[in-house]
């Protein structure tokens, strides 16, 4: 089964008044997250990656450097490309308002969601983004995922003007993520769509049999480990699993979070000691995607969730929640 390791990488300025004062600062603590322990942001992850032999897929945000510069964008894309890990396009166009020169008519409000724009908007915002990093020393962008997993039918089209093949914007558990494509689109399991490869991330059953998103963030690592385990022996053959540049660290805070640090150590041992199981891949290139195995499934059948996790490893969580609320 290829597992996909896939971080979201973004800056943050916690609100958009005096972004110029505010920048600095938030620029240090999402990519570096210095503290006295070390830096548990962007480097943190790299090394714990690096130490295990696993490569990444970082899906990065650059609408932000049309505001603060592209030597901004550049640290981050050396940063990763210095792991020879895999560099993707993110977006979130909330940055879209404060980039000057404005892209296009009516750029000048605020729009947090790529399915908010219109098609025509949506195909510049990829350009410029994927110029952006071109600028940054990566031009290389195949694959994408829309920032909140907000994308809509639009988002596909747009892809494939661009010629960006791969996608990994569905999220079945997001509400914003693909609204108008609920009756169209199976969320739980790869497809083609518009012409576009499409690799959602993978939702598993908890211990109470909810749905769980595989974040990092999100779930114990005995539920990540029962998850992959199942989904494995379910002759599974994709399992995407989601983290950020920021997810390691305590909320609002460059401090690391252990209980995340942990999660995240673990899971890299697990599937450095299991390659023979698991096969950790970049998307470039770009995986095969069997439409006619798909066919021998019925559409949005009642189980489509590839594992499950047991009720310990989920009454663990709730554990480590309750833990972080007391200790902080």
């Amino acid at each position: 089964m290829k597992v996909y390791l896939t971080f979201d990488i973004e800056i943050w300025c916690n609100n958009w008044e005096e972004l110029d004062v505010r920048f600095p600062h938030s620029f240090h603590r999402y990519v570096y997250g210095h503290s006295q322990s070390g830096d548990y942001a962007l480097p943190k992850t790299l090394e714990i990656l690096d130490r295990n032999a696993l490569k990444g897929v970082f899906f990065v945000e650059p609408l932000f450097a049309g505001r603060f510069g592209i030597e901004h964008l550049a640290v981050i894309v050396d940063m990763i490309r210095a792991g020879n890990h895999d560099i993707q396009l993110h977006l979130h166009p909330e940055w879209t308002d404060e980039i000057r020169p404005l892209l296009f008519p009516g750029a000048n409000r605020k729009r947090q969601h790529l399915s908010y724009y219109t098609l025509e908007e949506q195909c510049t915002l990829l350009a410029y983004g994927r110029n952006l990093l071109a600028a940054a020393g990566h031009d290389q962008v195949t694959a994408f995922r829309a920032g909140s997993f907000a994308c809509n039918t639009d988002t596909y089209r747009a892809l494939r003007r661009c010629g960006i093949t791969l996608d990994s914007s569905l999220n079945a558990v997001h509400p914003d993520c693909g609204i108008d494509l609920k009756d169209t689109l199976d969320f739980y399991r790869p497809q083609v769509f518009e012409g576009v490869r499409i690799l959602p991330l993978t939702i598993f059953r908890d211990g109470f049999g909810k749905p769980r998103p595989a974040q990092l963030g999100a779930c114990s690592f005995p539920e990540m480990r029962n998850a992959l385990e199942s989904a494995a022996d379910n002759g599974t053959r994709h399992f995407v699993i989601l983290s950020h540049n920021f997810e390691m660290l305590r909320q609002g805070r460059s401090e690391p979070d252990g209980i995340v640090v942990r999660r995240f150590e673990a899971l890299c041992a697990f599937l450095a000691a299991h390659r023979d199981k698991f096969e950790v891949s970049t998307l470039s290139p770009a995986p095969t995607i069997d439409t006619q195995l798909r066919q021998a499934y019925p559409f949005c059948p009642s189980d489509p969730y590839p594992g499950k996790a047991s009720l310990s490893s989920t009454f663990l969580r709730h554990g480590e929640q309750l833990a972080r609320r007391i200790f902080g």
